[in-house]
């Protein structure tokens, strides 16, 4: 089963956090620990990711299964709020498992294929040489080298094990998926619970083209931007972001 930290109590509905590609649970902690205020909130580390178990397929099948199956063990039905590779995750869940989704919030994303890869992210973590690496900031030095950005050097660090010289990512399987990672698979299944997709205004990952697909898919879809922030909506207004998530869901 799928790694997870619980934060606060009580409330009507436990919300589900869903991390996106190359993150993990930890990524949400001050937002999770920000709502526990009023509800129940559980992050979760996906397969391949943080302290989950490492696997040879990482389809959203796959993961739609694997959130299945932590929300029945913690007794589910639970609100979901799912980020980029999350979000699909998510969107899956609730496709195929509406029974356990009461409301969904898909941050910065669509169910849609994209062509932008990530796999040089990939490239640029496996070159990190490890063996001289004591500490974070020195293996975010290695990858501001390569070009990566510095605020994606310092989240994709947060998923470095420094003593063990690993990455806390499977980055062969993430490679070798990382076609389906990038698409999303094809159905006719719908969620008719009420769907947030929360974007931010100065991103591309959704577009009004994109909308007659989700209203198929999600026939009770909400849109929402956040001015100023891009992709990593959640990190770049998390003010904004929990301001969102509480009044969507009523906490």
């Amino acid at each position: 089963m799928l790694n997870y930290s619980e934060y606060g109590e009580g409330g009507t509905r436990a919300v589900v956090i869903v991390h996106g590609l190359y993150g993990s649970g930890r990524n949400w902690g001050v937002i999770a620990k920000r709502l526990a205020a009023d509800t129940r909130v559980i992050t979760v580390d996906m397969r391949n990711h943080g302290h989950s178990p490492r696997t040879e397929t990482h389809t959203y099948d796959d993961m739609a299964t694997d959130l299945a199956e932590l929300i029945t063990h913690l007794g589910g039905p639970v609100h979901v709020v799912g980020h980029s590779m999350g979000g699909k995750a998510s969107m899956m869940l609730a496709l195929t498992r509406p029974d356990l989704v009461d409301r969904l919030i898909v941050a910065d994303i669509a169910p849609v294929s994209y062509s932008h890869s990530q796999i040089q992210y990939i490239e640029a973590m496996r070159a990190v040489d490890l063996s001289m690496v004591t500490r974070r900031s020195e293996a975010e030095s290695q990858l501001a080298e390569q070009g990566v950005e510095p605020a994606l050097c310092s989240f994709f660090t947060q998923s470095l094990d420094v003593p063990g010289k690993t990455w806390r990512l499977n980055l062969d399987t993430l490679a070798a998926e990382m076609d389906k990672i990038l698409g999303f698979p094809a159905t006719d299944a719908r969620f008719d619970g009420e769907t947030l997709f929360l974007s931010g205004a100065a991103s591309d990952y959704v577009l009004p083209d994109h909308r007659p697909g989700i209203r198929r898919l999600f026939p009770q879809s909400h849109f929402a931007k956040l001015r100023g922030a891009g992709h990593w909506l959640h990190a770049e207004k998390p003010r904004e972001f929990e301001a969102a998530v509480r009044t969507f869901l009523g906490l």
